[in-house]
């Protein structure tokens, strides 16, 4: 995004004091849950523990949310940037791991072509990634007997990419009015047939198993952002055993289920779920998100029939259908970064692929909030995650202590923020000021750079990137924007 954008919002650092926050709020009508004073580490619910029905107890209730790695080897590897990261990851001081990162159940599955893999090649990577973060974190915090930490499995489905930064080689389950167009694909596109998915499955049955050999303590199905686990929810238009009915399109889930338990038993699972979804937005006349236009719109999981609000109808039964399978854990997102990233990650600026945001940011973070709270209400026993709280920069703090008040939720997932400030969670549970110059300014940068084949990072904050050529080679993709 070019320097000389002016975001039509207030920036957050621009709301200086905790009354300049509440009264923006209440002017604007947004009813963000926001506790103007912090309780000290004694009394906040930032340290309360979380209790699994497993015996397994979480330390904490802050989460380090999985994200999607562009700089492992073309073979499936982590790097020394990858190592890095994990790190942040293990010194933050939050006590849930939920995935630490995506990673690929095969190769014509991931996202980009340096996504990590599980498989037999791979696996002793995976042994030492997983040590990594028990001796960075016991150098920090001492014995990790109350660290969890998960291990997203996915397929990326329709946005594989796993050859080239630049082509998409999709694996869709049926053909989208809108999404084939937008990424070039015809109305004819071969789908995946039932048989390619049962092969599909038996990867991510491999690939837990592998997890669970390496020390993992659960594995993630991830079922949010548009990947294939997502899709199935929404393939209301495919025929066959995967498709049509709310029993077909979840069967993906229960044969994945029911293929750990057998391969991998005692090991844990969890979800990360987009629970709610929209029409595909794009660049109105002046850069600014609009949706697609369309009378009906079958295709939102979670969503209205026009494709605009939500019905978390489908979604309620999803969860109803996780409890019945013995999950447990489950993290809240929604919508997709390839077609409507404003709903799951609210930013004032936009990465390259995307658009200036349609609404206050801040109505973003309020409808993660809104939509988390409903289903934890509905689903007591669960542990709900939620994300979604990156945008709220230094009030990010006050927002999730009244969340976790509240019981809105049991957990604050924290994403891209830890990136560039990989110690936040662990100044809020010492009730430490936080600092403000490491801050998250979701500028984008993390998502800009990968789309355009750098290596993924925080380019402003985080010196490693901030020094490196692909800074400046991010610095021009932008300014040409």
């Amino acid at each position: 995004m070019s320097e000389k954008y002016k975001p039509q919002f207030p920036r957050m650092a621009q709301l200086k004091t905790a009354a300049d926050l509440r009264s923006y709020l209440e002017k604007n009508e947004i009813d963000l849950p926001f506790d103007e004073t912090l309780l000290p580490p004694t009394e906040s619910p930032f340290n309360r523990h979380i209790q699994l029905k497993s015996g397994k107890t979480i330390g904490n209730s802050l989460c380090i949310l999985p994200m999607e790695g562009w700089d492992g080897t073309t073979e499936g590897r982590p790097t020394d940037f990858t190592r890095n990261r994990w790190k942040k990851f293990a010194i933050s001081g939050a006590k849930l791991l939920f995935g630490c990162e995506a990673v690929a159940v095969c190769h014509s599955g991931k996202a980009n072509p340096n996504q990590l893999v599980l498989n037999a090649d791979t696996f002793q990577d995976f042994v030492e990634l997983r040590q990594l973060i028990l001796d960075e974190h016991a150098e920090v915090f001492g014995k990790p007997d109350d660290l969890l930490i998960g291990l997203q499995l996915t397929h990326s489905g329709r946005f594989c990419k796993p050859k080239s930064h630049k082509a998409f080689e999709p694996k869709i389950l049926y053909s989208h009015p809108f999404l084939n167009s937008k990424f070039g694909l015809s109305a004819d596109y071969p789908t995946l047939t039932d048989a390619d998915i049962d092969q599909i499955i038996e990867h991510y049955v491999e690939a837990a198993v592998l997890a669970q050999k390496a020390g993992f303590d659960f594995v993630d199905v991830k079922h949010c952002h548009g990947y294939l686990g997502h899709e199935f929810l929404s393939a209301v238009n495919r025929e066959g055993h995967y498709g049509g009915s709310f029993e077909n399109r979840t069967r993906y889930l229960r044969n994945i289920v029911s293929g750990i338990r057998q391969a991998a038993p005692g090991l844990e699972m969890g979800i990360r779920l987009s629970a709610f979804d929209m029409l595909p937005f794009k660049k109105g006349p002046a850069g600014t998100g609009i949706p697609e236009a369309a009378e009906q719109y079958p295709f939102a999981f979670g969503g209205k029939s026009n494709g605009l609000g939500f019905d978390l109808t489908e979604t309620k039964a999803l969860l109803s259908l996780a409890e019945s399978l013995g999950i447990q854990l489950v993290c809240i997102t929604g919508g997709s970064p390839y077609y409507n990233p404003h709903l799951m990650r609210p930013a004032l600026f936009p990465p390259s692929d995307g658009y200036l945001p349609p609404e206050d940011p801040l109505l973003g973070v309020k409808r993660q909030i809104d939509v988390t709270n409903e289903l934890k209400q509905a689903f007591p026993e669960l542990v709900i995650i939620g994300s979604g709280y990156s945008y709220l920069q230094e009030w990010l703090p006050n927002v999730a202590q009244s969340v976790l008040h509240k019981g809105m939720a049991d957990s604050i997932g924290f994403g891209r923020m830890v990136l560039s400030y990989p110690t936040m969670p662990a100044d809020m549970l010492a009730g430490r000021a936080l600092v403000r110059n490491q801050i998250c300014r979701t500028f984008s940068d993390c998502t800009t750079a990968p789309r355009n084949g750098l290596i993924s990072g925080c380019y402003p904050l985080d010196i490693l990137y901030k020094k490196r050529p692909e800074a400046e080679q991010l610095k021009a993709i932008k300014e040409s924007l």
